[in-house]
């Protein structure tokens, strides 16, 4: 489905006293202050005298303040909850803790702003958010890649993926980590008003109007932090510690004692990530280590990162 198309069918199903226009920005005490300006910043100041049209933004506290970021900022929100009722845009920038279960009312506020048709969007941890309104069950999402095996073990429901810097998923989206919520919201103003606007709007902000690529680039090769308890923690400890040597999923399932259908449910529930994708991506960052750290010759590195010559 085009974007375009999206966007039509959002705004068709979309609640008589919501507006289109209308951005509601979710804040939590304990959320870093970084990732909460990035939709204060987009939908909240007026720029069209550079051809970016108007949001209108409403700062709503998601709990009763005061509500101090992570560097210990005061914050007092001008609205509360009841101002979700008339956005057509719900944004949650991040969730202080990916350990901590939300406010009950503010779940609530979520999913009935998400049943009237309003769009909703989870930046960095804010996914987590979104996952525990239920909103992401049977959806692809993504989060911060560091979070995202946590956020795929507590939802197993939720089909997380780490590499995206942003999933949207037509009336629920979500991105990766700090400057991919710039990433999204851009894409949002270019879903809302054409790529003109988004770039128009990319050039204020200094950033590029697109990036390619995605999360690969940033990810290291430490375990998941919930990994340490999980039978396949000892499987992937094992593939990490030989990467030089040329084996495939089928040898990880049969280590783990499973069928290969079963492994990959398991460690797709545990890492975030397929197998074979997650393989790979481990084989190509210890590729690049060695690239900038030693002087093997790409030959040689190949090698020993388990890729087989031609």
């Amino acid at each position: 489905m085009s974007q375009d198309s999206t966007a039509q069918e959002a705004a068709r199903k979309l609640s008589g006293r919501r507006r289109r226009e209308v951005v509601a920005v979710l804040l939590f005490s304990g959320g870093p202050i970084f990732e909460s300006s990035i939709p204060l910043s987009v939908f909240g100041i007026d720029r069209q005298d550079a051809g970016v049209p108007r949001y209108r933004l409403l700062v709503c506290a998601g709990e009763e303040g005061p509500l101090r970021t992570t560097g210990g900022l005061e914050l007092t929100a001008p609205y509360g909850l009841e101002a979700i009722s008339r956005a057509g845009t719900v944004v949650v920038p991040a969730w202080r803790s990916i350990t901590s279960p939300p406010p009950a009312e503010a779940l609530e506020a979520l999913r009935r702003a998400h049943e009237e048709g309003a769009r909703i969007v989870g930046l960095c941890t804010g996914a987590f958010v979104l996952a525990a309104a239920g909103l992401l069950d049977g959806r692809p999402a993504t989060t911060h890649w560091m979070y995202a095996p946590t956020l795929a073990k507590r939802y197993p429901s939720v089909h997380v993926d780490p590499r995206e810097l942003f999933v949207d998923d037509g009336d629920v989206l979500t991105s990766a980590g700090t400057a991919a919520g710039i990433d999204l919201c851009l894409h949002i103003v270019r879903t809302d008003h054409g790529t003109e606007a988004a770039g128009a709007l990319a050039r204020r902000l200094v950033v590029p109007p697109r990036r390619s690529g995605g999360q690969e680039r940033y990810l290291d090769r430490s375990l998941p932090e919930e990994i340490g308890a999980d039978p396949l923690a000892e499987v992937v400890a094992w593939a990490l510690e030989h990467l030089h040597e040329q084996f495939d999923v089928e040898t990880l399932a049969a280590r783990a004692y499973m069928s290969r259908r079963t492994f990959d449910r398991r460690f797709r529930s545990l890492t975030g990530s397929a197998p074979l994708q997650w393989l790979i991506t481990q084989r190509v960052l210890q590729a690049q280590r060695l690239l900038e750290t030693s002087d093997y010759s790409v030959d040689e590195v190949a090698g020993r990162c388990g890729f087989r010559s031609r």
